[in-house]
This record gives structure tokens, sequence and C-alpha cells, in this order.
């Protein structure tokens, strides 16, 4: 069993960055691809970034690209986002998860096996 979980969130004004960690245990961290998504009310929930096993390669969706970056410690067991130049639409629990195809950088939630419990982002304006 694997154990997804993030930190770093809170209430950030916009304009702002914050950046969210997820440390997983339970099995061997580079048996995974990781990946990032998030939901907010009323909203299905929407894929942010992934990245691969050695994290040389990354995926992001397109309102991410430029603002977000995902990255991954191998030797903490911990991928991280960063995120700058945040705005209220950003508001929204923020989740990692994990993929057995570690070579993978799915932007489907489906793909992913393992999540954690979230972490809540709030942007005030």
């Amino acid at each position: 069993q694997v154990q997804l979980v993030e930190s770093g969130g809170g209430l950030v004004q916009a304009g702002g960055s914050l950046r969210l960690s997820c440390a997983v245990s339970g099995r061997a961290f580079t048996d995974y691809a990781m990946g990032w998504f998030r939901q907010s009310p009323g909203n299905s929930r929407e894929f942010i970034a992934a990245i691969n096993w050695s994290g040389d390669r990354t995926y992001y969706a397109e309102f991410a690209k430029g603002r977000f970056t995902i990255s991954r410690d191998n030797a903490k067991n911990t991928v991280y986002l960063q995120m700058n130049k945040i705005n209220p639409t950003d508001t929204a629990i923020y989740y990692c998860a994990a993929d057995d195809d570690k070579i993978g950088t799915s932007w489907l939630s489906l793909s992913y096996d393992y999540w954690g419990q979230g972490t809540q982002v709030t942007v005030s304006s």
C-alpha cells in the first residue's frame, strides 16, 4: 500500500507563490510516476502536471504552463508543485497521485492508482 500526504496549502494573496509537497511512503517512490490535480467546488477534478519516475520528463495542462512547475526529489520520496503568479481561479483542493506506469506522464485521473487526501489552497484577491 502506498500513502501520499500533501502539505503546503493555505491562504495566499493573488500574485503570490506557494509550493506544495507530497510525501510518499509504503513502496519504492521510483516505481511511480506522479501527478498533481485539483478540484474546486462544483467542478470535476482537473489535471495540472505529471512527472515520470526519474524526473526527466514532465507534462503540463495548458493553464499551468509558465506558472506551475512539478519536480521530484527521489532521495526524499517527495514530489513538489511550485505555483507562481497565483490568482483566485487557482483556489481549490490540490491532490497528488501516484501512477504505477512509472515512465508515463498521464493527464488522466483514471491512470493513477493512489491518491492523497488533498490540501486546500485559497487565493484572496
